[in-house]
C-alpha cells in the first residue's frame, strides 16, 4: 500500500512540475532586479550630440584635404580594387590556357567514360536520348541530390512565407492585390493555352527519353500553366483541383517514389547485382527502364515547386 505524502506541495517534483508549466518562478525575490540607466557619455564623442554635431562629423570626414587618413585609405582602396581584379583576371587567363583544345582527341575529357555514356549507353538502360542515360542512370546520384535541393528550398519557402487561411481572409487588399479581375479575353485565351501547354509539358517528360526533353524541362512547362491559370482565374478557382493538401500528396509522393526507385539502383549497383527491370525496346514510349518513371517523378517535383514559389511569394498560401 502505498503512502500519500503530506509535503507534496513543497516536494522538488512539484516544484519542477509547476514551474515547467509557468506557474511559479523559482527566482522570483531572489535576484535584485535593478532597472536600465541611461549610457552616460564620458570625454570626446562622436555620437553625443550634445559635444559634437553629427553634420560636422561627416563633413570633416569627407574633406579629403585636411583628412590625410581617409585620403589614403581611398587611394588604397581603390588601387587594390583594382589589383585584385587584375590578379583574378591573370588566374582566370592562365587556368583557361592550360586547358585541351577544342575537339582535342587526346584531352582529358575524351576518355573512357564518356567513351562508355556513347557506346554502351543504350545498351545498358534503353534510353536513345544518350543525355537522359547519363543525367538519370551514370550519374544518377546527382540529380537526385538536384531534386532533393527543390523539396528542400520549396520548404523553407513554406516556413517563411506561409500565411493561414485566416490571415489571408482578413487581409483588406486580398480582392484587388492577390485575386485577378474578371478578363473575357485572357480568360478564353487561357482556357485554350492552359490544356495545350499541359498537353505539351507531359509530352516532354513522356519523351524524355526517346528526344530532347525530360522532367526538369517537362516540370517547368507544366508549372508555367499552373502560374498562368492561378494568374488568369485567381486562387479560390485553382484550388477546386490543386490545393494545399493535393500540392503535398504530389510533392511528398514524387520525391518518396524517386527516392525508392533511386536506392534500389544504388544497391543493385553497388553490389554488383543485376537489374531485374527490363529496359525494353530502344525507340519505343515504353523502354528505357526506371528512366520513365524517373522522368515522371521529377517533372511532378518541378512543376509543383515553380507554382510553390509564385503562389508563396504572390499569396503567402495555395
Amino acid at each position: 500500500m502505498s503512502r500519500i505524502r503530506d509535503d507534496y506541495e513543497s516536494s522538488l517534483w512539484s516544484r519542477l512540475t509547476r514551474w515547467v508549466n509557468g506557474e511559479t518562478d523559482p527566482f522570483e525575490g531572489k535576484m535584485e532586479m535593478r532597472p536600465l540607466r541611461e549610457a552616460e557619455f564620458r570625454g570626446r564623442s562622436v555620437f553625443n550630440p550634445d559635444r559634437l554635431d553629427e553634420d560636422k562629423v561627416m563633413q570633416y570626414l569627407d574633406d579629403l584635404d585636411k583628412n590625410k587618413e581617409m585620403r589614403a585609405f581611398r587611394i588604397l582602396y581603390v588601387l587594390g580594387s583594382v589589383a585584385l581584379c587584375f590578379l583574378l583576371i591573370a588566374v582566370l587567363l592562365l587556368t583557361v590556357s592550360y586547358l585541351p583544345r577544342l575537339g582535342d582527341p587526346d584531352g582529358p575529357n575524351n576518355n573512357e567514360v564518356s567513351a562508355r555514356y556513347v557506346e554502351h549507353g543504350m545498351e545498358e538502360f534503353g534510353a536513345v536520348n544518350m543525355v537522359t542515360n547519363m543525367i538519370l542512370c551514370y550519374r544518377g546520384f546527382d540529380t537526385f541530390g538536384e531534386t532533393c535541393v527543390l523539396f528542400i528550398a520549396a520548404t523553407c519557402v513554406i516556413v517563411l512565407l506561409r500565411k493561414n487561411e485566416e490571415e489571408i481572409e482578413n487581409t483588406k487588399e486580398t480582392d484587388w492585390k492577390y485575386e485577378s479581375k474578371p478578363d473575357a479575353i485572357l480568360q478564353m485565351v487561357t482556357r485554350i493555352l492552359v490544356p495545350v501547354i499541359f498537353l505539351f509539358g507531359f509530352y516532354i517528360i513522356l519523351n524524355g527519353h526517346l528526344s530532347p526533353g525530360g522532367g526538369f524541362s517537362g516540370g517547368a512547362t507544366i508549372g508555367a500553366g499552373l502560374i498562368l491559370y492561378v494568374t488568369t482565374f485567381g486562387f479560390h478557382k485553382m484550388q477546386r483541383f490543386f490545393d494545399e493538401k493535393t500540392y503535398d500528396r504530389v510533392k511528398v509522393g514524387a520525391l518518396s517514389l524517386y527516392s525508392v526507385t533511386m536506392i534500389y539502383y544504388f544497391y543493385t549497383g553497388a553490389n554488383m547485382i543485376k537489374n531485374v527491370i527490363p529496359s525494353g525496346t530502344p525507340g519505343n514510349i515504353l523502354s528505357g527502364g526506371m528512366i520513365l518513371p524517373i522522368n515522371i517523378f521529377v517533372g511532378l517535383e518541378v512543376a509543383c515547386t515553380m507554382y510553390c514559389f509564385f503562389a508563396l511569394f504572390r499569396r503567402g498560401g495555395m
